[in-house]
């Protein structure tokens, strides 16, 4: 009974984990742009390097286990051994090399993955400008260059750098688009920044990446990567959309909601993204060209006069 109890249960164990696999979403490994191609090198290239050492030390396990078995009458039994200078090299020499490596990659990568660090592309490419504020629970874009400001869909053009400035009017949520890459971090009172650039068109997921509440599973957006021609007539769509974003109607927007549609705002108030990154330091913004903290009012005449 229990052989054929046996065979059924790992096939039932086996086919379950398919089902589990078949709702993954490898949107990681399956990268659209430079940052994400290089992140997923990384994630691969660390993976390896470790495997070198859970490998072996799993198959050792398994063999030493099965050499020394209780009926194994036959094995070498040397209760007096203490010590192998093989041994020793193998397994002091092997993982320090693993760990010099990774420290190594990790350097590399830290400063040539910097979020904050403008891609090559920008040197050929103007990029596109976009702030991103985390509400609850919804993410707002706004595009200070058009002049428009949308919720819960991203655009811009393929092959085009796109500079990000992201703050939060919420609880502190995380920016992530898993197939361009680099999440980061919008919090309250501060600017974080991020450079992504896709190099294949597409309509690419984008979401928090930090539990901030209960409408946290719908705060999800869309991300366009679009040709040049496709990019402005999105642009002109928005533009010629009914509603407009200022500050007399911003706090009803602002306001928790789940599940939020896509909203289009034709115009959007100069100035909005510094104001709501002000309103959590006594209305005191940070000057991106100097590094002084200025008073908000102080820091959008000195933006208009540049204009």
């Amino acid at each position: 009974m229990k052989k054929k109890i046996l065979p059924r249960l790992s096939s039932l164990l086996c086919l379950s984990s398919a089902f589990l696999l078949a709702g993954c979403d490898w949107a990681l490994l399956d990268p659209k742009g430079t940052i994400g191609a290089q992140e997923k090198s990384l994630i691969l290239t660390s993976t390896y390097a470790m495997l070198l050492v859970v490998i072996p030390v799993i198959v050792l396990t398994l063999l030493f286990a099965w050499q020394y078995r209780h009926s194994n009458t036959s094995a070498e039994y040397l209760p007096k051994w203490s010590h192998s200078n093989k041994i020793e090299v193998v397994i002091w020499v092997v993982p320090s090399l693993i760990i010099l490596f990774l420290a190594v990659l990790t350097y590399q990568t830290c400063h040539s993955l910097d979020p904050y660090r403008p891609l090559e592309e920008e040197a050929s490419v103007k990029p596109i400008h976009v702030e991103v504020v985390a509400l609850d629970w919804k993410w707002l874009f706004i595009y200070p260059d058009e002049g428009i400001a949308t919720v819960n869909q991203l655009a811009f053009p393929v092959n085009t750098p796109v500079d990000f400035r992201i703050t939060s009017d919420a609880v502190m949520n995380s920016f992530f688009i898993p197939q361009l890459g680099s999440q980061i971090y919008a919090m309250a009172g501060m600017q974080t920044q991020l450079h992504l650039v896709a190099n294949t068109a597409g309509n690419y997921l984008g979401e928090s990446a930090n539990f901030s509440g209960r409408g946290f599973s719908d705060m999800r957006f869309r991300a366009l990567a679009l040709s040049n021609d496709d990019y402005t007539a999105w642009v002109q769509k928005v533009k010629a959309a009914s509603e407009q974003l200022d500050n007399s109607n911003y706090p009803k927007l602002a306001a928790p909601s789940e599940a939020n549609p896509v909203e289009y705002f034709s115009h959007a108030e100069p100035g909005l993204f510094d104001q709501i990154v002000a309103k959590y330091n006594n209305g005191m913004v940070m000057d991106k060209s100097t590094g002084k903290m200025l008073h908000v009012q102080s820091a959008m005449s000195d933006m208009n006069m540049k204009e």
